[in-house]
């Protein structure tokens, strides 16, 4: 019996916002290996570590979330994380994590590479498990680490004292790369950074804010795929312009009543919490076969900083969601559910990250009440494969479906 030929993909349109995202991301990561390969001094970064410091110094960085996650999607999660506990590592803590010390323990992955660094980047308004994780990086490469300790806000807004306090940080983070490096500041470079930064940023929020629309222009799962270059290239020009160009993308699926969403979009629901990567085709095929778009998510809108000056900048890595307090977080939730008109939420209770699934039963309580919609939680893993059951998932899908149809008066 003869093969069956599967036709082939037509050619990827190269003035597409997805072409140009996908081009970014491969271009991050060739240029950090370049500068490796050139003997330069390259860094592994945070995801919310202030990027405009080591763009004005001209500074290439790597990020281990967006390699875990990359890592994780394409099935090598589980993998990476038996070899960090083997090592000794508890699988209690976050999958990123064990996923990053295991490689830079074996230096390879065939799902995604990157050079090992020659310091480490960390601020802990992501989490504190993050101060522990790179600190044994550091101690295991034997390189420097340079941190930034920005505290949890207990108040709904950040004090003059706590941008002090920051800056003072920032400043010597800039002292410390000279010396590693050799490349020195430039104010006026500072300046252009942040002025790109801004605009990248105001195009990413944009775009994640066309979710509002009925139907929506977009999949919403898609903002997880394009949000790697909102963390891994926010202070370049191409950023900018491919977000950009997305926008323009969505505004004409408006005007035309097309989206990204394939079938009927009979619900719209928050997601919340980070993707679960290793099984990102289970987590959309059941919604997907229910009708039900994700239209919002605060996990997106994260790497959007918007500032108008240098003590701006430090007020908006102050205000990132893992380093706010329960009341700022849920009212955040609040007006992006009714800005998008979500019908309910779905939670992921995620075994990595204890900060965030720990307040999440109250402040998911508190967003459904205010909202009136419901909500349904799942277990599950950012990383870890191990940590998901798709028949719970379906069976809380299911549910979640059937209490929205209800409410609309389906049933």
């Amino acid at each position: 019996m003869a093969e069956e030929v599967k036709p082939a993909r037509p050619p990827a349109d190269p003035n597409s916002a997805k072409y140009k995202l996908e081009q970014i991301v491969r271009k991050h990561y060739r240029e950090v290996q370049e500068a490796k390969e050139r003997g330069e001094k390259i860094g592994w970064c945070a995801s919310n570590f202030p990027q405009e410091i080591f763009q004005t110094l001209g500074i290439k960085v790597c990020y281990p979330e967006n390699q875990a996650a990359a890592i994780a999607a394409r099935g090598g999660g589980q993998r990476l994380c038996e070899i960090a506990e083997s090592e000794g590592y508890s699988n209690d803590i976050c999958a990123y994590a064990r996923i990053s010390l295991a490689y830079s323990k074996v230096k390879e992955a065939p799902e995604q590479d990157m050079p090992l660094p020659d310091f480490v980047l960390c601020c802990n308004n992501i989490c504190n498990c993050m101060i522990k994780w790179y600190e044994n990086l550091a101690k295991t490469l034997n390189i420097p680490m340079i941190f930034i300790d920005i505290p949890f806000n207990p108040d709904y807004t950040v004090s003059d004292a706590q941008v002090e306090y920051v800056k003072a940080q920032f400043l010597d983070a800039i002292r410390q790369l000279e010396e590693i490096t050799g490349k020195k500041w430039s104010e006026e470079r500072f300046r252009e950074v942040m002025a790109i930064s801004n605009r990248t940023s105001r195009a990413w929020l944009e775009a994640t804010s066309y979710c509002r629309y009925k139907p929506s222009p977009l999949n919403g799962f898609d903002l997880l795929n394009h949000m790697a270059v909102a963390v891994c290239a926010r202070g370049t020009v191409e950023a900018a312009e491919a977000f950009e160009t997305l926008v323009e993308e969505y505004k004409k699926a408006v005007a035309e009543g097309s989206s990204t969403f394939r079938g009927e979009q009979k619900h719209r629901i928050m997601f919340e919490g980070i993707a679960c990567w290793p099984h990102l085709r289970t987590t959309f095929t059941a919604l997907k076969n229910r009708g039900i778009n994700m239209v919002a998510t605060i996990y997106a809108d994260a790497f959007g900083f918007i500032y108008d000056d240098f003590d701006g900048l430090i007020r908006a890595y102050c205000n990132v969601p893992n380093a706010i307090n329960l009341e700022l977080a849920r009212d955040r939730r609040i007006k992006i559910a009714k800005d998008t008109g979500a019908e309910g939420i779905l939670v992921h209770v995620n075994r990595s990250c204890k900060l965030w699934s720990g307040f999440m039963n109250e402040m998911s309580r508190q967003i459904g009440e205010t909202c009136e919609i419901p909500v349904t939680s799942f277990d599950g893993d950012q990383a870890d494969p191990r940590n998901f059951s798709a028949a719970q998932y379906e069976t809380r899908v299911q549910a979640l479906a059937e209490i929205m149809e209800a409410n609309k008066g389906g049933i």
